[in-house]
């Protein structure tokens, strides 16, 4: 290399270091009008920018007086847009009063602004929301609409009472057990109506084992130590079964009330005939949810192998029903931690697998992803290549990640979906492999030839 040619490169070197020094490397204001708020148990720490008031951090109680007196201070500042965390559920009241106030509302997570540096305390906290807020650093969690939150409500009640009557028929059979009444192991659900019949029965003081069954180890099962304690304690678990009975009811009333405020996107005929294929299963609501389901979304997404009408359900009131959220059905996928999530440093992979997401729709799809392991369906055989490949935990999500995209394609563009079957699955399979064994046989100069069966 010439002695021209080192001077030259130096002093483009420099040239480049001078440019760079010159050039401004501030970040771009976003949010002229922002303000941060640390959300409280007690009390919310408002910070606005120095210039719209001589006292630019201010505390509120969390009264609602005091959140309305919030409101008011920042429209007197011109703010347009907020800054919160995610905080328990403190900040739900604040968000509602601020979103009918007209504000732009970001509800942020408060792991992608924990790292403010010194000590850390509730102004500067306010006042470093508002600093990342205003320089467009903090990115919008999801928040559906009113309507859409209320069912969220509505059904998040509904599953807290169905998991509390899945405690009380613990409950119960702990109890039998103890008398050595093996009721569980000859009926299948102890919360059926037989299994009912029988420990109603118990408790109304009958002790004859004779009982109208197809199966003699019935009578046998209900031979056993009748103790006064545990009788009492299946009596209490019977009535608070009852009484969640009750109080599920009660959900399905609300969200038959609510879900008939949503416009109509099929026409009633069409919805007429879907009813008449599918019929009500237990714990389903009391009254035909897929129709109203179909009905708002436009799609059935029950036709869909592996999602019944609960999985639907929770989609809809947890997702909503505006897919352009999310731009793609990727993007859809990667939201709910059904994606891989590759760490890399120094182009090395630190860490593989999915990001730690706890999100009700992504549960609800795991759940139906296992539900394929017996489906003889396209979605059915699919599952069972990938869990004898890949192992049962890594086969459910990817299965969850293709039951998203589907559900995705459906909401977003109104397609139906058709199960092509487990055979065609199969065939295509097939096909794969054989080109794949094709393309490899040629790199080595050799040649594939089916054989005839």
């Amino acid at each position: 290399m010439t002695i021209n040619k080192l001077w030259q490169n130096r002093k483009e070197r420099k040239e480049l270091a001078r440019r760079l020094r010159s050039e401004d490397p501030g970040l771009e204001v976003v949010h002229p009008n922002a303000a941060g708020v640390d959300v409280g148990n007690s009390a919310h720490y408002v910070a606005v920018r120095p210039d719209r008031d001589s006292q630019p951090v201010r505390r509120f109680e969390c009264f609602t007086a005091d959140l309305n007196r919030l409101a008011d201070w920042l429209e007197s500042c011109g703010v347009k847009t907020v800054a919160l965390q995610s905080t328990g559920v403190y900040w739900i009241p604040l968000y509602d009063i601020l979103e009918e106030r007209g504000f732009e509302v970001y509800l942020v997570n408060a792991r992608h602004t924990k790292n403010l540096p010194g000590r850390k305390s509730d102004v500067q906290e306010s006042q470093w929301l508002l600093k990342l807020h205003t320089y467009g650093l903090l990115k919008n969690s999801l928040q559906p609409t009113s309507e859409i939150r209320v069912l969220r409500t509505y059904w998040r009640q509904r599953a807290e009472h169905l998991r509390e009557i899945g405690t009380c028929i613990l409950r119960m059979q702990k109890a039998l057990t103890q008398m050595n009444l093996q009721l569980a192991n000859v009926i299948s659900d102890v919360s059926g109506v037989t299994g009912q019949n029988i420990v109603r029965a118990i408790l109304k003081g009958e002790r004859d084992p004779r009982i109208h069954a197809s199966k003699e180890e019935i009578a046998k099962s209900l031979e056993g130590n009748w103790r006064q304690e545990l009788l009492f304690v299946l009596q209490q678990e019977v009535d608070m079964y009852d009484v969640y009975q009750k109080r599920i009811a009660e959900c399905d009333q609300q969200l038959q009330k609510h879900l008939a405020r949503f416009a109509d996107t099929v026409p009633a005929q069409t919805r007429e005939e879907a009813k008449k294929k599918k019929g009500k299963q237990k714990n389903h609501p009391q009254f035909h949810l897929a129709d109203e389901l179909q009905r708002i979304t436009g799609v059935d997404l029950t036709r869909i192998d592996g999602i019944d009408v609960m999985v639907a359900q929770t989609l809809v009131s947890e997702v909503g029903l505006d897919m352009s959220r999310w731009k793609t059905e990727a993007h859809f996928a990667s939201w709910l931690g059904l994606c891989p999530d590759n760490r890399t440093s120094g182009d090395k992979v630190l860490s593989r697998g999915t990001r730690h997401v706890v999100n009700r729709a992504a549960t609800s799809l795991r759940l139906a992803a296992t539900t394929l392991l017996r489906s003889q369906t396209y979605l059915g055989a699919q599952y069972r290549r990938l869990r004898s490949k890949l192992g049962a935990p890594k086969a459910i999500t990817a299965m969850a990640h293709r039951l998203a995209r589907l559900v995705y394609r459906m909401l977003k563009y109104g397609q139906q979906y058709v199960d092509k079957g487990a055979e065609y699955y199969e065939q295509r399979n097939r096909q794969q492999q054989i080109e794949f064994l094709r393309k490899k046989a040629a790199k080595l100069g050799l040649q594939v030839i089916a054989a005839n069966t």
